[in-house]
């Protein structure tokens, strides 16, 4: 099999069409056919299903997938970095919203310190996304809240945090030490959005307790809902480093569960057939020693 065959397979998986992407990479449709079934062939298994005129990704060609999206980049990486000088240095990270809001900026300042010469793009967004953008390989690393839930992900726990049970100092728990799991039972929540680390720590604690909720408000902005929860619209469950500063103004209040402790990691993910630069190396570095 040949680098072409790659690029030919892994266009269709992007274009979701033989013919879309024949005419993205400039060549005839039937050459396009051709080169599917040669690796249909070769590897001996069915890399779409077709149903109703339409091509469906088997499981075989997921993982193919996911060795090719590889394949190709690295030829494009190394094209790049031979052919274009102004393109070398570049590392793109991307993080959950905690991280990005309050580790990170520190991160990359130490990294820039000894690393002038290679730029940081970064993107932020919640920590399903994140994972997703390095599976594509459109981020080099991941530093997301929880644990990675592909196989194909390589995970390190770099730090803890614990997630803090809020109110607002005018609701009736500001005003007690602890309370018990079932008070939970038909509280109205405001949480953020599913996808988030947090959001599915406190999901996994209700379901394992029988906790049913009341969810007034969901949200991607965690400001929003402090907001929110300071003016006694509902309570919430966010990480500590987020709300810190809230509670030592006294804008929020810290409810304690008896005998529960919600505890969040943080780790730095890799796509395990990623090439990793001695750039990202030293970048992942930062956060494991």
């Amino acid at each position: 099999m040949t680098l072409r065959h790659m690029k030919i397979f892994v266009a269709v998986c992007e274009c979701k069409s033989v013919t879309a992407a024949a005419k993205k990479l400039f060549i005839t449709q039937p050459a396009a056919s051709l080169a599917i079934t040669e690796l249909e062939d070769y590897y001996g298994v069915r890399l779409f299903d077709r149903i109703s005129k339409r091509l469906h990704i088997t499981e075989m060609g997921k993982q193919l997938l996911s060795y090719a999206t590889h394949i190709v980049s690295l030829f494009d990486e190394a094209e790049k970095s031979i052919r274009n000088l102004d393109s070398i240095g570049i590392l793109r990270v991307g993080t959950s919203i905690t991280i990005g809001n309050y580790l990170l900026p520190n991160f990359v300042k130490k990294f820039q310190d000894t690393h002038r010469n290679i730029k940081i793009n970064a993107i932020i967004d919640n920590s399903k996304n994140i994972e997703d953008l390095v599976l594509r390989n459109e981020i080099d690393l991941g530093l997301i809240e929880g644990f990675s839930h592909s196989e194909y992900i390589e995970s390190k726990i770099f730090m803890t945090d614990r997630m803090v049970l809020i109110c607002s100092p005018d609701h009736a728990w500001s005003k007690v030490k602890e309370i018990e799991i079932s008070d939970l039972n038909n509280s109205e929540f405001i949480l953020r959005e599913n996808g988030s680390a947090g959001r599915e720590i406190i999901d996994n604690i209700f379901e394992m307790h029988g906790i049913n909720i009341n969810q007034r408000w969901q949200s991607l902005s965690t400001q929003a809902i402090i907001k929110a929860v300071s003016k006694n619209l509902g309570i919430s469950a966010l990480p500590y480093l987020l709300v810190k500063e809230n509670l030592d103004r006294g804008e929020v209040v810290e409810v304690s569960i008896k005998n529960i402790t919600l505890i969040q990691n943080f780790s730095i993910i890799n796509h395990k057939n990623k090439f990793l630069t001695n750039s990202a190396k030293d970048f992942m570095a930062l956060f494991l020693n």
